[in-house]
């Protein structure tokens, strides 16, 4: 079905492989496409509770096809701007993913990498692991990807990288709010699991509805608005069945049911 990722599935948990090791998991047109059909997917399929991205070989994604990106830009305007339009739909597609994500990088990051590890709800990272928003020194900016990579570090740590393309080590991106563990290699798919294992003992429904509640209420000052659309969101879930089953099996002292 793809030729540029394969999808590998263990019960509940499906793993997305960026499959073009010898091109350090560069995006194309075609990377794009074929990502941008896997989330949608994986978002639509019941039977896929947690998401895990991962690169084949060295690199988690070295970003950009550099070669691909000059193309793009010797296109006409209208075609130059239609193509960044997928891209940032793709990107787009990954943050919003109804249910958990995780990044699993285990070597570089870089540009549009970083932005695939931002855009997922969660990242963990290998000691040999690194990161940068690379795009400046090709005399680019990193449009696309910049709003979950600030989301993620902030303005201000943004301001330095964001213009300074530097690289960012596994453990200075745990600092910056990039990256929410680093692990030795070989730890790698053991913390991965077991934070796999973690995000499935919750509601299907309840994570969905907490994905929104932190899309939406990220930045907002607490005022009378906020804290009665808090009110209602949780006396909304209160009162439906996965609440009720999740209540239940606590006070039975058993696994819940999820529909």
């Amino acid at each position: 079905m793809f030729e540029t990722l394969e999808i590998l599935r263990d019960h509940q948990v499906a793993t997305i492989w960026m499959n073009r090791p010898d091109r350090h998991n560069a995006f194309n047109a075609q990377v794009i496409a074929e990502l941008t059909q896997a989330f949608e997917l994986l978002g639509a399929d019941q039977s896929a509770r947690v998401i895990v991205l991962a690169g084949c070989g060295k690199s988690f994604s070295a970003g950009a096809d550099l070669n691909w990106m000059k193309a793009a830009g010797e296109a006409s305007f209208e075609d130059n701007v239609a193509d960044a339009r997928k891209l940032a739909a793709m990107l787009r597609r990954l943050a919003e993913m109804p249910k958990p994500t995780i990044a699993r990088v285990q070597g570089a990051a870089l540009g549009g990498g970083m932005g695939l590890a931002a855009a997922c709800d969660i990242c963990f990272a290998a000691t040999a692991a690194s990161f940068a928003t690379s795009e400046v020194k090709f005399g680019l900016i990193p449009s696309a990807i910049g709003p979950y990579v600030l989301r993620a570090i902030g303005a201000r740590q943004a301001s330095r990288y964001f213009l300074s393309a530097e690289r960012i080590c596994a453990k200075r991106a745990v600092e910056i709010g990039l990256a929410h563990e680093v692990v030795e290699a070989e730890d790698l798919d053991r913390a991965v699991a077991t934070l796999a294992e973690a995000l499935l003992a919750g509601g299907p429904q309840a994570q969905v509805a907490a994905k929104a509640l932190i899309r939406d209420m990220a930045g907002q000052s607490i005022n009378d608005s906020l804290v009665e659309e808090t009110a209602r969101r949780i006396a909304a879930l209160r009162g439906g069945g996965e609440a009720w089953e999740g209540l239940s099996a606590f006070l039975d002292k058993r696994p819940p049911r999820w529909g």
